[in-house]
């Protein structure tokens, strides 16, 4: 087709009838199997599974975030509620010109920081004031850039107007506005006395639930970033008019309140009314969250101990970021679904079993294949084994058996986990971990009674109080009481029983009492051989004393909490069938998210393949492919010298790599030697960008080395 025309004109291709078909998500979830109907279910679970993780987060940080956003609408009440009509009151109760301030510390986990505004600014604008403002550091660099952004923001307000008012519109438009601290002021006052003078029949409202003067409210989300002048003259410019409109002032800041003062001298800082608001930590949060996902049969996704320990130790070592755990978690769940078969099952129980009814074949072959149902082959008898291997109706009945018992095992694991993390939790030096998500580990890695750990956990319990035994056994009764596991009654029973026990016991006071007698009688008048009689029968007393009634139902009780730790907290992977639920490729995650930059971009520059898939790139590891992109040749080049690189030696070893698959008639050569020069200065340019080599003043027609060998 071509479009050479004299004039200049439009011109129209039709479509190419034999255009490739687009592949959907669900191809790619088939990975090369024709069984599309498996993979069309595999996407829509793990779609609708993450729907409801999702749902299930956003409304936990909801419910974090309600104290404190309940807290900073308190501040705003009492900062600006009486504006409008105590004016004279309120000025007397804002000292001379100082503007309302709340200083949100947010923490260090700064990439959670923009949820946490968006929803700040969401609360605000539904319930308080439409005049909301969010201001980067980035996009402010002057003044003016931030009075800009500001009075953009606020002339884009949702606020509802008249057909007639609509028409008056462009006159309010950002850029016929003047930028200035007096503009938004007029243009305030004409917003609330344009809704004081409307006439009942033509009310000019912002919302029923907005206050009937709202406030202007500006957010910093990262307060640290901004530069001094910038906050010091907005401030100063503010505070002489903060009589005439109201105005609060958000902080949001990553490290310390105490950056207030350092950014601002005291000129300005006492021209702020600062109060502080602090968040819930990111680590507290992260147990929330885990508690949320993680140790709770809502959801049947599972992850193992390795990748839990990846995505832990990503928010512990790199960001603290409870949104970057989510998302590991989120590629954990699409990983699991994308690559194993049998994740189809991986759904509520009533529904694996419909589907255990519909699966092929070749399904049933998978499961055969996975280690969990092997072992359990193996305990079974022969004839069982030969029925199980070998007939599908067999295996089905099987199968859903295997789930059930799955899905019973979670219902009684979890319960029974958060009761021995309260007896543990509160232990001197945490022998089983402070945080139950270390305990989770502990127990999924191997069986956890087997642990020197919990030998001295249990050694410790063994010598609690008792007032310290019964909080930690009501934990217990009220931990159990919300599972809904029916084998956890009796053992609920029981519990009960002991902590009536407890309430009711006399503590014996007989071998106190027989040894206030025994120094008693040593006080008295008496002889050396006495003496060392009473002793000697206090000594062996001591040695042989018998076991209190509090003391023999305390080791009663911790040898029954043992036996429901050996009878339910048994590792996930001696459960059968335990594959279909549990993502263990925890070295897929730890690729994704510990990114190794400089292992990725050494093996595309020496192995175009490995990312490219191109058959004509495929060569051995000594070897140079012609085909290769330039600066690959160039790199396999360089690497072959020391730490100088001649630049005309290595241009002629670029070209001949280049020329060695091409044409080599002399006067296409001749053609081709500027194309090639440029294209040789162009992958040299790019990998001193990349930084592998760097000019030298030893010697100008030379490059130094700079990575991986240089000598």
């Amino acid at each position: 087709m071509s479009t050479c025309s004299v004039s200049k004109g439009c011109f129209v291709f039709k479509p190419n009838s034999n255009k490739r078909k687009r592949s959907s998500a669900a191809d790619y979830f088939s990975k090369g199997n024709n069984n599309l109907g498996n993979s069309e279910l595999r996407l829509d679970t793990c779609l609708l599974l993450w729907k409801q993780i999702k749902s299930e987060t956003e409304q936990l940080q909801e419910d974090l975030n309600k104290n404190l956003f309940d807290n900073l609408i308190k501040f705003l009440r009492q900062s600006h509620l009486d504006f409008k009509k105590k004016k004279a009151e309120w000025i007397c109760r804002m000292k001379s010109n100082e503007i309302p301030t709340a200083a949100v510390v947010l923490g260090v986990n700064v990439t959670d920081h923009e949820l946490t505004i968006k929803s700040l600014s969401e609360v605000l604008r539904d319930d308080v004031t439409p005049f909301v403002v969010s201001l980067k550091a980035k996009e402010c660099p002057g003044i003016k850039q931030l009075l800009q952004k500001l009075i953009i923001q606020l002339m884009g307000c949702d606020v509802e107007l008249d057909s007639s008012e609509e028409e008056e519109c462009p006159k309010n438009l950002p850029g016929r506005v003047r930028c200035s601290v007096t503009s938004l002021t007029n243009w305030y006052k004409n917003v609330i006395k344009k809704t004081d003078t409307e006439s009942p029949c033509k009310k000019r409202t912002f919302s029923s639930r907005h206050w009937e003067t709202p406030p202007v409210v500006i957010i910093f989300k990262d307060m640290e970033s901004f530069t001094t002048k910038v906050l010091q003259d907005f401030i100063i410019m503010s505070s002489h008019c903060i009589r005439e409109f109201p105005l609060v002032l958000i902080f949001g800041i990553a490290t310390s309140p105490m950056i207030i003062h350092k950014l601002l001298p005291h000129s300005v800082s006492s021209l702020l009314c600062i109060e502080l608001f602090q968040s819930l930590s990111s680590k507290e949060h992260l147990t929330k969250v885990i508690d949320k996902l993680l140790l709770t049969s809502q959801f049947p996704f599972k992850i193992s101990e390795k990748v839990l320990q990846v995505l832990t130790n990503i928010f512990l070592y790199h960001d603290f970021s409870v949104h970057n755990f989510v998302k590991g978690f989120q590629l954990s769940l699409l990983e699991h679904f994308y690559s194993h078969p049998l994740s189809v099952l991986c759904c509520e129980v009533q529904e694996s079993e419909k589907r255990v009814q519909l699966l092929s074949h070749n399904q049933f072959e998978n499961i055969r294949r996975l280690p969990s149902f092997r072992r359990f082959v193996e305990s079974q008898e022969v004839e069982k084994q030969a029925a199980l291997l070998t007939d599908d109706e067999c295996l089905k009945e099987t199968t859903q058996a295997l789930l059930k018992d799955l899905y019973s095992y979670h219902e009684h694991y979890f319960p029974i986990l958060r009761c021995l993390h309260a007896f543990t939790s509160s232990l001197p030096k945490y022998p089983l971990g402070k945080q139950i998500r270390e305990l989770h580990c502990a127990c999924l890695e191997r069986s956890v009674w087997e642990r020197e750990e919990y030998e001295s956990a249990m050694q410790l319990v063994r010598m609690l109080a008792k007032d310290e035994l019964v909080a930690i056994l009501e934990k217990c009764v009220d931990i159990l009481i919300s599972s809904s596991a029916k084998c956890l009654r009796k053992a609920l029973e029981k519990l009960e029983r002991y902590v009536h026990l407890l309430n009711n016991l006399e503590e014996a006071n007989g071998d106190q009492e027989k040894s206030i007698s025994s120094l008693e009688e040593l006080q008295k008048k008496t002889d050396l051989y006495h003496l060392q009689k009473t002793l000697l029968e206090m000594k062996e007393s001591r040695r042989v004393k018998k076991l209190t009634p509090f003391e023999m139902l305390r080791f009663e009780i911790v040898d029954f909490i043992d036996g429901l730790v050996r009878n339910y907290l048994t590792p996930a992977e001696m459960q059968t069938l335990h594959e279909v639920m549990y993502f263990s490729a925890a070295n897929t995650i730890r690729e994704h998210l510990n990114a190794t930059p400089r292992a990725a971009l050494h093996t595309a520059l020496n192995n175009p393949y490995f990312y490219l898939k191109d058959d004509a790139l495929k060569c051995g590891a000594e070897s140079i492919s012609g085909a290769a992109p330039d600066i690959c040749i160039a790199y396999k080049l360089h690497l072959e010298c020391g730490r100088l690189i001649n630049l005309v030696d290595w241009l002629e070893a670029f070209s001949t790599v280049v020329t060695a698959a091409g044409n080599t008639d002399s006067t296409v050569k001749n053609q081709t030697d500027d194309i090639i020069h440029a294209r040789f200065i162009r992958a040299v340019s790019e990998l001193e960008f990349l930084g592998f080599i760097k000019p030298t003043k030893q010697k100008t027609d030379h490059v130094a080395r700079l990575t991986w060998g240089s000598c």
